[in-house]
């Protein structure tokens, strides 16, 4: 079973998620997995694939499996509501009108937009709360950096923050794949996604499918042995 990491966002920036999504799903088994994420309906959903601000282009066949696109970890899935039905005629059917378009830094300079008046006002992920809250995250991130060390051995948590694999600390900083504090693993089998590097970047060197990035919160450092000497005694016996 192949696992591919993705970050999912909306439109109306309602939605900012990590998720984690099974290669052999259609987009058709896919759209229905967004609906409880996103709050789009499967029937309205356009979903657009992009590597950072770039698009890479539309999930469009529903009979496709995701991994028949150029899909990888850490990549973005950004989903918008068509609302077909309230698209009448061609004077109010906006996929005919030529796209504007602006570039992350044209639109963050703006005064005139969503984001803008959201800014100004504290409001959404610009509220106090909500500035609490990443706060609180980032201290938590930092905190838990702190007790690991390039080379300490680990468990790798997962969400239900119970033990999932074993691995070695190769790296401990920031990325540019996503902003924060991250972890770099070289997991003991090869259940990872890569080997040390992420959209052409290398934090470390590993075998191919044996590195993967989690946040520091995910890593429990401790005297953990090698998978490979996890050996029953009739083993021992037997080398």
């Amino acid at each position: 079973m192949s696992i591919v990491t993705l970050f999912v966002d909306t439109s109306d920036e309602k939605v900012s998620s990590e998720r984690r999504f099974d290669k052999s799903l259609t987009i058709s088994q896919l759209k229905y997995k967004l609906e409880p994420i996103t709050g789009i309906p499967y029937s309205t959903q356009k979903i657009d694939l992009y590597q950072g601000n770039n698009l890479q282009g539309s999930l469009d066949d529903e009979s496709k499996m995701l991994g028949a696109y150029p899909v990888e970890d850490y990549m973005r899935i950004h989903v918008t509501d068509t609302n077909p039905h309230r698209v009448k005629n061609q004077y109010t059917d906006v996929s005919l009108v030529e796209k504007f378009e602006l570039t992350e830094d044209e639109y963050e300079k703006r005064t005139d937009t969503v984001r803008a008046f959201k800014e100004r006002n504290k409001l959404g992920r610009f509220s106090a709360e909500a500035a609490a809250k990443e706060e609180a995250i980032e201290a938590a991130y930092e905190n838990a950096a702190k007790q690991i060390k390039i080379g300490d051995r680990c468990e790798i948590l997962g969400d239900d923050y119970t033990a999932q694999r074993l691995g070695t600390v190769r790296f401990v900083g920031e990325t540019k794949f996503q902003p924060g504090l991250w972890v770099g693993i070289q997991y003991d089998e090869p259940l990872g996604k890569n080997d040390g590097s992420v959209q052409g970047e290398r934090y470390f060197e590993c075998p191919p499918k044996y590195g993967g990035f989690v946040r520091p919160t995910k890593v429990n450092v401790g005297d953990f042995p090698e998978e490979d000497l996890l050996l029953t005694d009739d083993e021992l016996e037997e080398m």
